[in-house]
């Protein structure tokens, strides 16, 4: 009798681990009871069911990154290889709809193909030098608009398309390096010419200062100034105590001995 109570007990316990499972953070439960679904998702938390009759599916709603390889089309009718992650999320009011409409594998049923429909109608209308350049960004925006307008009636949040890689033909990618090292020099040399403009530039308002500076001392010199300036050195000449012999047409004072 020991023995069965034990056996029992055991029985018990397990049924009640089958009949708990835990909702975590992240994501939703979704319980069905021969086979018809509760339209109300089960919050993060512990859950009790009865096993033979339901289960509970647990969905995430936190954000996901689908990534996707893939040969883009280009307006010149190249392809143009790439690695593209898609980050997205499911909203938690929209998980049981989502569950009976398309089921647990809605990312390779539903995002992956929306997202090669909407890639290639955005990037046909780009060169693929845009998609090596600062338009990607404009690309990954189109591409995440296009597909938010499918997915967001089937409760998906497209949260941002990156394109993080890009691989162009082998001669266009030489072009295009090719093209850069071009506009690089071009803008070195633009810079040295500027420089050199503004160098030209000093000089000449320095020539100019000197030219107007030597124009007013040169008109300042006129004959009566001269004069003035004789008879200040006349002046000066006879204060001094020492003898001089002093030579002059009575202009200009010129002093041929220093003194005795």
């Amino acid at each position: 009798m020991h023995m069965k109570n034990k056996w029992l007990v055991l029985l018990l316990m397990g049924l009640v681990l089958q009949s708990c499972t835990v909702v975590r953070q992240g994501e939703v439960g979704i319980k069905r009871t021969l086979g018809k679904v509760k339209q109300e998702p089960l919050l993060q938390g512990a859950k009790g069911y009865f096993p033979f009759t339901t289960t509970i599916i647990r969905m995430p709603v936190n954000v996901r990154n689908a990534e996707v390889k893939m040969d883009l089309p280009s307006r010149e009718g190249l392809n143009i290889a790439s690695e593209i992650s898609i980050l997205y999320n499911v909203r938690p009011d929209a998980a049981v709809q989502l569950f009976e409409e398309v089921g647990l594998s809605y990312e390779q049923a539903l995002i992956v193909p929306v997202f090669r429909s909407s890639a290639a109608d955005v990037c046909a209308r780009f060169y693929a030098k845009d998609m090596h350049s600062g338009v990607r960004a404009q690309i990954e925006t189109e591409i995440k608009e296009m597909m938010s307008a499918q997915l967001g009636k089937r409760g998906i949040n497209v949260q941002a398309v990156l394109m993080k890689s890009i691989k162009l033909p082998a001669g266009l990618a030489r072009a295009i390096e090719d093209k850069l090292q071009a506009e690089q020099q071009s803008q070195q040399m633009e810079f040295v010419i500027q420089r050199e403009r503004q160098e030209a530039e000093r000089l000449k308002i320095q020539a100019e200062g000197v030219r107007d500076a030597q124009r007013i001392i040169s008109e300042g010199l006129n004959p009566l100034i001269i004069q003035y300036k004789s008879i200040e050195a006349f002046q000066e000449l006879s204060k001094s105590p020492n003898a001089k012999v002093i030579l002059t047409d009575g202009k200009a004072p010129l002093m041929i001995n220093g003194g005795l």
